[in-house]
């Protein structure tokens, strides 16, 4: 895997003005450019074979797991690299050449979350605990209309969003017959255009707004929380947003109503985001990661092969990089620890569940 330059120039993101970040990137910028998409080496996959035999031999269940025992003398240092592309650099790295038909699910798993424990922290990404999750169509119900259901589990378009961790992973274990395109956005580029276009709508957005649970409620918590969707802390710039999770948190009473103004800026976001972002195709085996904070990402809808062996499914993380990147208190409280309800008990499955 050949260590790709990098963009390195960050200014001080201060609310109202323009955001400087390596992560401020346009979609034809990253389809000519080749930084974030990286091949492994026969050598580093020779790498995954010792760790994966390393794990077998000394009976380690999944979450046991850590760059201690996963030990990748070959791949270690570029992973380094690739921590440093997500945190200070475009925001998102697309791994290819992972062998994953040659290895067993728990063998997949095993290397999938070993490379997670040299980015981060692995969180619970529901309120069953699961810290290996699984992208899988599980149910024909459409998440934008029920909102006790979460997105990953189903085959309907995912709409731009981040997901509640510093960074996301996802290995393709099997595409689907058609469709399932992933889309991704620089949300630096997204404020900074509106920016440009009307400088209010920058404003509304940057004012908090309520969001939904959906039903994934920590102890002595509302069903709902509260943060902007764009952030200024400490001179870095953070930006959250699924509009879904926005609009159904208007079914509280104790949530204010929208203004027109927050319509009318929530309306330009996904305009810009429909205007700005790039899609991607994953392939068997593709490892990609996205940093939460400057990125949000999508998908298309898709059409599942009918054997149960050939569906669309893709392993999950959603690690934590222990406030290395400063985020709002407010941010923090729904990124930092993942999703931990009353009961919750954190376990990796191996299947879809």
């Amino acid at each position: 895997m050949t260590q790709p330059p990098m963009r390195t120039l960050r200014e001080p993101a201060i609310s109202g003005q323009k955001v400087i970040d390596p992560s401020g990137w346009t979609a034809q910028e990253m389809e000519r450019s080749g930084d974030w998409s990286l091949h492994l080496s026969d050598a580093e996959i020779a790498d995954f074979d010792r760790a994966i035999r390393g794990v077998e031999t000394q009976g380690l269940d999944i979450m046991d797991i850590t760059r201690e025992n996963f030990a990748l003398p070959v791949l270690g240092d570029r992973l380094a690299q690739v921590r440093k592309l997500l945190l200070d650099g475009p925001g998102l790295v697309l791994v290819r050449g992972f062998p994953v038909a040659r290895y067993s699910r728990a063998q997949a798993a095993a290397a999938f979350f070993g490379i997670g424990r040299y980015l981060g922290r692995a969180l619970s990404q529901n309120a069953k605990g699961h810290v290996l999750g699984h992208v899988k169509k599980l149910t024909d119900v459409d998440y934008n209309k029920d909102p006790r259901e979460r997105g990953y589990r189903t085959g309907v378009m995912q709409r731009f969003h981040a997901d509640s961790c510093d960074i996301v992973g996802l290995m393709c274990l099997h595409t689907a017959r058609s469709g399932g395109l992933s889309s991704i956005v620089s949300t630096v580029t997204v404020h900074n255009v509106m920016l440009e276009r009307r400088p209010d709508l920058v404003a509304a957005l940057a004012a908090p707004l309520h969001w939904d649970r959906r039903g994934e409620i920590p102890e002595g918590k509302d069903p709902w929380y509260v943060t902007p969707v764009f952030n200024y802390h400490q001179g870095y710039f953070s930006c959250r947003y699924a509009r879904q999770y926005i609009e159904s948190a208007q079914r509280f009473d104790e949530v204010p109503r929208f203004t027109q103004i927050q319509l009318e800026a929530l309306d330009m976001m996904d305009a810009l985001l429909a205007e700005l972002h790039m899609k991607t195709e994953f392939q068997q085996g593709d490892i990609q990661f996205l940093h939460n904070h400057v990125t949000l990402h999508g998908r298309s809808a898709f059409e599942d092969y009918d054997e149960p062996d050939r569906k669309r499914h893709l392993f999950r993380l959603w690690l934590s990089t222990d406030g290395e990147r400063p985020i709002p208190p407010m941010l923090a409280e729904r990124t930092a620890g993942g999703v931990i309800t009353k009961g919750t008990v954190l376990n990796a499955p191996l299947e879809a569940v």
